[in-house]
């Protein structure tokens, strides 16, 4: 079986956010980024399913600058066997991607495709949706446990009322919750492996799609500063503020 797996660059989430100046954008000078946090689980349950023998390859690809190279060979340090950027500078909308990943798709013909759900620059929880509309494949969305049973694969999805597990016929997509597994760390062996591994570059073009934007950024402004909470000595003190400050009772 052939993985295919979906990463993205992004601001590490330890990074504190900062807005230009101007309000165009979010500040990238000198930022530390790295993988989406969501990709890294789709890496890690990819690696998993290897390591049962259920998969026989791993593809990792994302779609951006050329330094996105640097979170494919993460995640090739990972476990992962081959990598291929779509290279590009232009900006990413969800539509987009889907469209240069079902692209990919045709060509490389992965029996399973592994997204994380959503990443934590965009938060748009789309891409793995419209990947499947486009190429009509079976998806299971927000999973917690992915069990791959001969031609099916049986996601168990994280819903409002608890768990759904729903049967998918391979080939099928999955997107990756945050409580499927913990990614592992990689070690300096496999990091130095990595370098040596495949990684393949081809431009937009070169899979018959166009990366253009259909959105405009108007402004980027910083959430607005908290005032501090303050500390009440008694239960009544507290009831007399919620009736006279706060004016909620």
């Amino acid at each position: 079986m052939k993985v295919l797996v979906a990463v993205k660059r992004v601001i590490d989430y330890n990074v504190k956010v900062r807005v230009k100046a101007d309000n165009t954008d979010v500040d990238l000078t000198n930022v530390k980024m790295a993988m989406n946090p969501f990709c890294e689980i789709a890496v890690e349950e990819a690696v998993r399913l290897k390591e049962k023998g259920v998969a026989t390859e791993i593809v990792v690809v994302s779609i951006g600058p050329k330094v996105a190279q640097e979170q494919i060979r993460t995640a090739l340090a990972l476990g992962a066997d081959r990598g291929i950027l779509i290279e590009t500078e232009e900006k990413l909308e969800s539509l987009t991607v889907a469209k240069a990943l079902k692209a990919v798709v045709d060509k490389e013909e992965p029996q399973l495709v592994i997204l994380g759900k959503q990443s934590i620059d965009n938060d748009n929880n789309q891409t793995g949706q419209m990947l499947g509309a486009l190429t009509g494949l079976p998806q299971g969305t927000f999973a917690s446990e992915v069990a791959v049973d001969g031609e099916k694969v049986n996601v168990t999805r994280e819903i409002d009322g608890g768990l759904r597990t729903v049967a998918l016929s391979l080939p099928a997509i999955v997107t990756t919750d945050l409580r499927l597994n913990e990614p592992r760390y990689a070690s300096l062996p496999n990091i130095m492996k990595a370098k040596r591994k495949p990684l393949e570059v081809v431009a937009p073009g070169d899979l018959g799609v166009e990366i253009k934007s259909t959105q405009t950024l108007v402004k980027v402004e910083a959430p607005a500063e908290r005032s501090a909470g303050i500390t009440v000595s008694s239960v009544d003190e507290l009831v007399e503020k919620l009736k006279t400050e706060a004016k909620v009772l």
